[in-house]
C-alpha cells in the first residue's frame, strides 16, 4: 500500500511538472495599414530584451514631424477611421503621459519623429510593454496618429485622428 501511495504520488509529481508553460513571444509584428485615405505602410517589430520590450519602427508615407503613437486597447483595424481599435491600451486604469513616465497608460509610446521624407526608423526599449500574460500587447493594435501627442492632454495626449492602424500578431 505505502509503495502505491508513493508510486500515484511520483505520476502526480510527473504530471504537473510536464505542464507546458507558456513561453514568452521571440517577437510580435505589426504590419501597418493606411486609414482614412493616408498612405502610411510599413511595420513595427517588438522583441523581448531583459524584462523590457524593444520596439522597432519602419514606416514610410507619414507626413514630416512629431506623430502620436500608441499601442490601443483592441486589435481591430476594420473602421476606415481606425475607431475599431478602441482607446490607448491602460489596464493600469493611469493617466495618459510620456512613455519616460513611470505613471502612464502602457500604450503611450509618445511620438514617431518622421524626417522630411515622410519615415519613421527608430528603436527603443520599453518597460512597460509586455509580450505574455494579462497584460500582454500581442492581439492589440498600433496606432499612427496626424498629430503630435502633447504628452498631458487627458485621455489621447490630443494627438488628432489616426492614420495608420496595425494589429500586434
Amino acid at each position: 500500500m505505502k509503495i502505491n501511495l508513493l508510486s500515484g504520488m511520483a505520476v502526480m509529481l510527473l504530471l504537473t511538472s510536464s505542464v507546458a508553460v507558456a513561453e514568452e513571444p521571440k517577437t510580435a509584428v505589426a504590419e501597418m495599414t493606411p486609414l482614412g485615405g493616408s498612405t502610411v505602410k510599413g511595420k513595427v517589430s517588438f522583441r523581448p530584451v531583459a524584462g523590457s520590450v524593444e520596439v522597432e519602427v519602419d514606416l514610410s508615407g507619414i507626413t514630416s514631424g512629431p506623430r502620436g503613437f500608441h499601442i490601443h486597447e483592441k486589435g481591430d483595424c476594420s473602421a476606415p477611421d481606425g475607431s475599431s481599435a478602441g482607446g490607448h491600451f491602460n489596464p493600469g486604469g493611469k493617466a495618459h503621459g510620456s512613455p519616460r513616465d513611470t505613471e502612464r497608460h502602457a500604450g503611450d509610446l509618445g511620438n514617431l519623429q518622421v524626417d522630411k521624407d515622410g519615415n519613421a526608423k527608430f528603436r527603443f526599449i520599453d518597460p512597460q510593454l509586455k509580450l505574455s500574460g494579462a497584460d500582454s500587447i500581442v492581439g492589440r493594435s498600433v496606432i499612427v496618429h496626424e498629430k503630435a501627442d502633447d504628452l498631458k492632454t487627458q485621455p489621447t495626449g490630443d494627438a488628432g485622428g489616426r492614420v495608420a492602424c496595425g494589429v500586434i500578431k
